[in-house]
């Protein structure tokens, strides 16, 4: 009798729970399925083509936009995501099994070991060689910055204007705003940003950008 009532009392509250969403068809795939089917995506290289793709794609139109620009004397400027875009955190990803432990990391950056994603730092190197102005928009937070530049340099990426870190301060702000605002600020100050890269939809909405180009990143979501 006692078990029939408890079972009674979780269907009320997981009516109350689910209330107003769809109903799901039929029990979602097992998680051990979907790690399955990432590190399979990862060991057989598609991944690394997927990245490699858009970021050709992105610096055959960056070379081409900035002999444009400059000729027309424009004041041009790239933006660049960090993290999954110009360094790869996939060792730490693949290490803790997908999951995301806060502690762990912020201990992952602070010892700064993340490799470039070496497609994405040939655009970068296109726009550094042109010397167009070259911004770098991160999640990652102010108290990140030491690390973060220290990789960054040691990897090659030794040139950048500025790096913008999310506040701290403002728990409300999502990444998608904090990222939008930035680049309307930039063209404010009348930079033309011919293009963005990132790995998040949150690192692309919004405009004041000409050209988005979103690399692949099935194993986490930043809203």
């Amino acid at each position: 009798m006692f078990k029939r009532t408890l079972w009674a009392v979780l269907a009320v509250g997981l009516a109350f729970t689910f209330a107003g969403r769809p109903a799901l068809a039929s029990e979602p795939a097992n998680l051990s399925y979907h790690k399955q089917d990432l590190r399979v995506y990862v060991d057989s290289g598609e991944y690394a083509q997927s990245v490699a793709s858009v970021a050709l794609s992105a610096n055959k139109y960056v070379a081409k936009r900035i002999a444009r620009g400059q000729a027309k004397g424009e004041k041009l400027a790239i933006v660049f995501d960090i993290d999954e875009t110009t360094l790869s955190n996939l060792a730490h990803i693949l290490e803790n099994d997908y999951g995301y432990v806060p502690k762990v990391w912020d201990g992952w950056v602070a010892e700064g070991r993340a490799p470039a994603i070496v497609p994405v730092q040939i655009v970068y190197d296109t726009a550094v060689r042109a010397k167009i102005d070259v911004f770098f928009i991160t999640g990652r937070r102010e108290a990140d910055r030491r690390a973060t530049e220290k990789n960054l340099r040691e990897v090659g990426y030794d040139t950048w204007t500025k790096i913008f870190y999310k506040p701290e301060t403002d728990i409300m702000l999502t990444t998608a705003g904090f990222k939008t605002e930035v680049r309307r600020k930039l063209t404010k100050e009348g930079y033309v940003i011919i293009a963005n890269l990132g790995d998040q939809d949150s690192d692309l909405t919004g405009g004041y950008a000409e050209r988005v180009f979103k690399l692949p990143n099935p194993f986490y979501l930043v809203k």
